[in-house]
């Protein structure tokens, strides 16, 4: 007997599906292009549609329910072409978000009002925790967006920070840092202005995650109000031994 119909033959429908139940879409793809079986069994509704609700939990999928479609006519044909097709919507409003901070970046540094205007973006397009995992949280992506991504998930996400951190190590971007500088009004002395103060302090994402920068995290999400005049985040440099940080840009 061949060897997938043995295993047809050995292995309960609803076992198999309980098996494919515990995989990520990658491992469940790749199982899938076995065999006929696994690929039936692989393209589940039942499969996808948990999916799909795992990876967009704010999402309204019982409107989006009624729009699948399983007659041979449709364009959507279940929740598997369901979920390839909002993967791709997401990575999509995911690379325009990129496209912004590279636009805005100047000597690997980003104006707050730049910062904040993406992590916004990030909201209105609706991105999950999942969507931020698998196209923000990347080792090749400028640590600028993972730092965009990593804002967005705690502050307007509101993911536990266990499981931020889980993400930024099996990513390998927990130790990745970044600069951020600000500047405060100076303080009246006997009828005199002071100059302005300025801070800086280097971060690593870990930190930030775990809120050991409670400073630095207030003056990112508060930007440039009140006393502080200006904000900058710029990439971390190893071999550097100061900082340069552009002075053209208005406030």
């Amino acid at each position: 007997m061949k060897q997938p119909e043995s295993i047809q033959a050995s292995l309960p429908e609803d076992i198999a599906l309980k098996i494919a139940s515990c995989l990520q879409v990658g491992d469940l793809c790749a199982l899938g292009s076995c065999c006929r079986f696994w690929r039936d069994l692989c393209g589940s509704d039942v499969l996808w549609e948990s999916l799909a609700r795992q990876r967009w939990p704010s999402l309204d999928l019982l409107s989006e329910s009624s729009s699948v479609d399983h007659s041979e006519s449709s364009s959507l044909k279940g929740w598997r072409d369901f979920y390839v097709k909002r993967h791709a919507e997401m990575a999509e409003r995911a690379t325009s978000v990129v496209q912004h901070v590279e636009q805005c970046s100047f000597s690997d540094s980003l104006e707050i009002r730049d910062y904040l205007k993406a992590i916004e973006h990030l909201n209105s397009m609706c991105l999950s925790f999942k969507d931020v995992e698998l196209f923000l949280f990347r080792p090749e992506v400028n640590v600028l967006l993972n730092l965009v991504g990593l804002h967005y998930c705690m502050h307007w996400l509101e993911v536990p920070a266990e499981h931020v951190m889980e993400v930024l190590q099996n990513s390998e971007i927990s130790q990745r840092q970044v600069c951020v500088k600000w500047w405060k009004l100076s303080r009246l002395f006997y009828g005199f202005r002071m100059r302005d103060e300025s801070h800086s302090r280097s971060v690593s994402l870990q930190d930030l995650a775990l809120s050991q920068e409670n400073e630095v995290l207030g003056v990112l999400h508060r930007g440039a109000i009140h006393k502080v005049l200006r904000v900058q985040i710029s990439v971390f440099h190893p071999t550097c031994t100061s900082w340069s940080f552009p002075e053209h840009a208005s406030l």
